[in-house]
């Protein structure tokens, strides 16, 4: 049997998602495709979670597609590549951009190799704690291939146009450090896992049905114009009016100084 290609546990209602495939800087082959979109499904499903810490085992978060598997699989690239008609996006996108439309925040605590399809997967998180001396690329340009695991749908509300089209056509290797001025990540730390960790302790303290309601805001109305952002306003905040956890926040928010809050319940909403 092949070992486990990705380790998954909650604690405190945050689920720690762990490339598992360190003897290949987490290279990405048919198997850890199948159990990344699988344990991002189960974490959707789980109404207990309320944040998530995605990294990667061994030396680096993720080398990008290993090709070397996937010329011993040829089969993988078309079945992975053609989308079922009633989904958005295909299996090479979905490994990516499935953290982006979960419910929970998704923090990625990255290091080392974040190349090709693993930078996209970065880029699927909402919150990115890197290494200032990690290494990131672009890499599908050394293949005569464009990104095509969701960087459309990520790169593009992160950065400028001049610094994606730069980064896309040259495929050059850039650090932790330039990212951060890119825009691309979204803090430099030299233990970015216990960072992360703590960011979603914060996070999950909060109203979890006022967490995934504020992601999915930001998702629907990020750079849309003010008719769709305010119309998008009034129906999330109908959803979230008169909720228990939204009753358990008021409360909590009213309480005398000093007093211990009451916990929130479970997701409810989205």
């Amino acid at each position: 049997m092949s070992e486990q290609r990705v380790l998954f546990h909650t604690k405190e209602h945050i689920a720690y998602v762990s490339l598992n495939r360190p003897e290949k800087h987490n290279g990405l082959d048919e198997q850890l495709f199948k159990e990344l979109i699988a344990t991002a499904k189960h974490i959707r499903t789980n109404k207990s979670i309320r944040a998530v810490v995605l990294s990667g085992k061994g030396e680096s978060f993720c080398a990008g597609l290993d090709f070397k598997a996937l010329s011993k699989n040829p089969l993988m690239v078309p079945k992975f590549f053609f989308k079922l008609p009633w989904s958005s996006a295909n299996t090479f996108q979905n490994v990516a951009y499935i953290w982006k439309t979960l419910p929970v925040p998704v923090i990625g605590a990255i290091h080392g190799s974040c190349y090709g399809g693993g930078l996209q997967i970065a880029l699927g998180a909402d919150y990115r704690i890197a290494t200032p001396d990690s290494k990131w690329s672009v890499m599908e340009v050394k293949w005569g291939l464009i990104p095509d695991m969701s960087a459309t749908a990520t790169l593009t509300t992160l950065t400028r146009y001049d610094i994606a089209f730069e980064l896309t056509t040259t495929g050059r290797v850039f650090t932790g450090q330039e990212g951060f001025e890119y825009g691309l990540v979204s803090k430099l730390s030299d233990s970015p896992v216990e960072d992360a960790e703590k960011l979603a302790g914060i996070i999950s303290q909060q109203s979890p049905d006022q967490t995934a309601a504020a992601k999915l805001l930001l998702r629907k109305t990020w750079k849309a114009g003010p008719r769709r952002s305010l119309l998008w306003e009034r129906l999330i905040q109908m959803r979230l009016l008169g909720r228990k956890n939204q009753s358990i926040a008021m409360k909590n928010g009213l309480a005398e100084k000093g007093k211990e809050p009451k916990p929130f319940a479970d997701r409810s909403l989205f």
